[in-house]
């Protein structure tokens, strides 16, 4: 645990559940919707992952910060979480290579955080009362005032958040000369998504999220990504025909997260919000044409729905969560198309799914041949 003598923190939720804990981080008020991520380890990376935009994230191991934050364990250019709850926030790390202590980082962006919660038995009450919105002050303690602000933060129902992460301008990444060139459709894609198609040969371009349809078609892509991202896909009518104007094209597609929810969405498959989300570096989905499972890395709060996909005549579902049975992966019969709810970057997490990449560069190769 910090060692600094730090004032009081409050923590508020929707239900009127209060917490009291310590100041951690920039001294202010946040608020948004509440969550919590399983992983021991990629701290910063969950930080950092625009998926996270206008959430407080509880990070339910117990130290977070013991190894401090290095430049390349980004996902993008600043962190996104608007703010942080944690048991023990260190501020000693141990990695010699790390460039300074989380919270430094934390004070750097500007995030509300509060430790010396028993972050525990907060995630148990999430999941048994599902996603509401919190709010952090370590400058209100007047819980009558804290409830009046909290009632001013929207819904993540129906909030439309992609936009606001996606990048301003359209950028390259990769092998120009390369003949597998992959449009991304950024909708707050992670670094390392990006990182793991320049692996593997692609000649990447990252559009911003309203992108037309024929400015992606100017670059003359070889196969489409529809990224990840946050806020309900519902809201994105805009996406939704984009999306269907690339399946038209029938070239290799590739959805992750909010993409596979998108490319669902094109297909006439609704989307719904789910009681509290997966997220975490440890969750089992199986494969269900391999018959293999894979522990894989997961941040959402809605999900596809599972009785329109099975009534669907053009999709097939593909991998299905060993938790809960929901819909975890699914993929066109009559066009080179195919998505995952999970993150198959995994970073944090185990590489069980990076064959994905391998899938859709093999998809692209082949329909070039």
């Amino acid at each position: 645990m910090a060692t600094t003598q730090y004032k009081t923190a409050v923590l508020l939720l929707e239900d009127g559940t209060v917490h009291f804990g310590k100041a951690f981080g920039k001294t202010g008020t946040t608020s948004g919707e509440i969550c919590f991520t399983t992983g021991m380890t990629g701290y910063q990376e969950v930080f950092t992952d625009p998926s996270y935009y206008g959430q407080v994230v509880i990070m339910n191991n117990v130290h977070i910060g013991n190894y401090g934050v290095k430049d390349s364990d980004v996902e993008s250019s600043n962190i996104k979480i608007r703010g942080l709850i944690a048991r023990n926030l260190e501020e000693q790390y141990s990695r010699k290579m790390a460039k300074g202590s989380v919270e430094q980082y934390l004070l750097e962006n500007n995030i509300v955080c509060i430790e010396d919660v028993d972050t525990r038995a907060l995630v148990t009450h999430v999941r048994q009362k599902g996603a509401m919105n919190c709010i952090i002050s370590s400058e209100i303690t007047d819980i009558e005032q804290l409830k009046k602000e909290l009632a001013k933060t929207p819904s993540m129902a129906g909030l439309e958040l992609a936009s606001v992460v996606s990048t301003g301008e359209a950028y390259t990444l990769g092998d120009e000369s390369s003949t597998i060139r992959v449009a991304v459709l950024d909708y707050g894609t992670k670094q390392h998504i990006l990182q793991c198609m320049v692996e593997r040969g692609a000649f990447v371009k990252v559009f911003p999220a309203k992108t037309s349809i024929e400015e992606l078609r100017a670059f003359n892509p070889s196969g489409y990504f529809i990224s990840n991202g946050p806020g309900d896909p519902a809201s994105m009518d805009y996406a939704v025909n984009t999306v269907k104007d690339i399946l038209s094209d029938k070239k290799p597609t590739f959805g992750i997260c909010l993409g596979h929810q998108l490319l669902a969405l094109a297909n006439d498959i609704p989307t719904f919000k789910m009681h509290h989300g997966h997220r975490g570096l440890n969750h089992p989905v199986k494969n269900i044409i391999t018959g293999i499972c894979e522990i894989t890395t997961q941040n959402h709060g809605f999900g596809v729905d599972p009785e329109f996909v099975k009534s669907a005549p053009n999709v097939e579902v593909t991998h299905v969560n060993l938790n809960d049975n929901s819909i975890e992966g699914i993929r066109l019969k009559d066009r080179p198309a195919f998505s995952v709810q999970y993150h198959p970057e995994s970073t944090p997490g185990p590489h069980d799914s990076r064959y994905l990449f391998d899938d859709f560069i093999s998809m692209i190769k082949n329909s070039i041949k």
